[in-house]
């Protein structure tokens, strides 16, 4: 008997919590306005790709002299 009730609520609570959740869901739903601006004015040195380099070149020789073996 108390099996024969259960069934019922089970399948009306899944119900329920299910369009709570698709309302919640939808409620998210908003126009995203994003300006990626990648032109700005200012000119910063670090979006140089030769800095990079130059950069990379500096660390592995500080690196090399760093960890030969001096024999």
């Amino acid at each position: 008997m108390k099996q024969l009730l259960l069934k019922p609520f089970k399948t009306i609570s899944f119900f329920i919590l299910s369009m709570l959740a698709t309302i919640s869901a939808f409620a998210q739903e908003k126009k995203v306005d994003i300006n990626i601006n990648t032109k700005s004015g200012n000119d910063n040195i670090f979006s140089q790709p030769w800095v990079w380099v130059v950069g990379g070149a500096i660390f592995i020789l500080l690196l090399v002299a760093l960890l030969r073996n001096k024999k």
